[in-house]
């Protein structure tokens, strides 16, 4: 069967360029903040279109949706550590939890209390977290006052 031209696998196979790569490790330090087209294009030493061109072609993504899918990654780790989803959403870089439920959807197809209920499913017990043990059941404590 033929691979499409479009599809991930094709466009991953081509290596990345040293401009490319000073572009992702920019990403990667300040993927929470405002990232501009620009800034990135100079750091790879290339016009704006043209960079757009190149990362995806050896990215696989756009610029804009490779930084989308690692806030959404980011976000994901918060919300699994117990951090409240509006406050996961502003620390990731989105406007507001609107803003990462949609983005979350798009790369995981679910939204993001689905997909945590089903890795807790699949993985009760994640390596570094406090667990506590379940509360047994009630029962009156005898207590030492006459009643």
């Amino acid at each position: 069967m033929l691979q499409s031209v479009s599809s991930p696998a094709a466009r991953a196979a081509e290596p990345q360029s040293p401009g490319i790569r000073r572009a992702l490790a920019h990403i990667e330090r300040h993927f929470a903040e405002a990232v501009y087209l620009g800034e990135l294009a100079a750091l790879a030493g290339l016009s704006v279109c043209r960079f757009v061109t190149v990362f995806r072609r050896q990215v696989g993504l756009t610029p804009h949706r490779f930084i989308c899918r690692r806030r959404v990654r980011y976000a994901t780790a918060l919300l699994a550590d117990g951090v409240p989803a509006a406050q996961a959403a502003l620390e990731a870089g989105f406007f507001d939890q609107s803003h990462l439920l949609r983005h979350f959807k798009s790369a995981y197809g679910m939204t993001p209390g689905r997909y945590l209920r089903e890795q807790l499913r699949s993985s009760p017990l994640r390596p570094g977290r406090v667990t506590y043990p379940a509360p047994a059941a009630f029962s009156p404590v005898p207590s030492s006052r006459p009643a």
